[in-house]
């Protein structure tokens, strides 16, 4: 059995990532700070082949790719990063055998970090379109591109893209949102997912049963991160411009704005940290 290779491991989620499946896995990290895990540790950038050269000698079987510039990133930065950094990658781990892919995208990928965005229907599926207007969004459903690309290529790669949730610690999750203006990045302040959760996704993702195909899932809590019903927070900021009868429905008032119903059959993940 193989290693798990994780990049962005000295990060938010690699870290605590790292540790979980290090108790079961052989697992290497990459990133350019040392993750100070206790851990094989590859220093390099995951976009510099040379850098990926380091890992020659490992056999990786699955890689889990944290690794980014995060939102608010210069356009140039997403697009160099997060497309043509992930291009190098997987090319390089493609070239070596490496089958299984677990890739963290971004609920942003829509581009909801617009308070002009609108989305096709809600909950927002785990294929609606990128509709992004700032350049962050967009290098992660680039990326999301770059991953299909290279999975019809390689019938046999086994692709996971995660759109995953805004993410908190567990002990310092924020207070539950209620009515107010339309805001910048508002669609992922109610779409927020503790970190244990985010782990949890990761692991089951890199761990299930190995299928080839290409499965782009939203990784999000079933329940939104709201202290009031869901539709009064989006009519404030949408009116009648979008159809939000889904969460009028009695017992879906509080749903998730994005659908969660099949990483739920697909992974068997459901989030554990909600609103009370």
């Amino acid at each position: 059995m193989g290693a798990i290779l994780i990049t962005g491991a000295s990060g938010f989620i690699g870290s605590s990532l790292a540790r979980e499946l290090a108790a079961r896995r052989d697992v290497v990290c990459m990133s350019r700070r040392d993750p100070d895990l206790g851990l094989r540790w590859v220093r390099g950038d995951f976009a510099a082949f040379e850098d990926l050269r380091a890992l020659d000698a490992i056999d990786v079987e699955a890689v889990v790719h944290l690794g980014a510039v995060t939102g608010g990133c210069l356009e140039r930065d997403g697009i160099l990063v997060n497309v043509e950094g992930t291009r190098c990658l997987m090319r390089y781990l493609m070239d070596r055998g490496c089958r299984r892919f677990v890739l963290a995208s971004s609920i942003a990928a829509v581009g909801m970090q617009s308070t002009a965005f609108r989305p096709l229907r809600l909950p927002i599926p785990d294929d609606h379109p990128c509709f992004d207007r700032d350049g962050y969004g967009l290098s992660k459903w680039l990326m999301e591109e770059v991953a299909r690309y290279y999975q019809r290529q390689r019938p046999d790669l086994d692709v996971t893209c995660l759109r995953l949730a805004a993410i908190a610690p567990d002990d310092a999750m924020p207070p539950p949102m209620q009515p107010c203006p339309p805001q910048q990045w508002g669609l992922g302040a109610l779409t927020m997912m503790a970190r244990s959760d985010a782990v949890c996704a990761f692991v089951l993702a890199v761990e299930a049963p190995y299928r080839p195909g290409e499965r782009t899932l939203n990784a999000v809590a079933p329940r939104a991160w709201s202290a009031v019903p869901v539709a009064e927070v989006l009519r404030g900021w949408w009116g009648n411009e979008v159809d939000l009868s889904h969460f009028d429905r009695p017992g879906h008032e509080r749903d998730s704005v994005y659908a969660c119903d099949r990483i739920r059959e697909e992974l068997g993940f459901v989030a554990q940290v909600l609103v009370a």
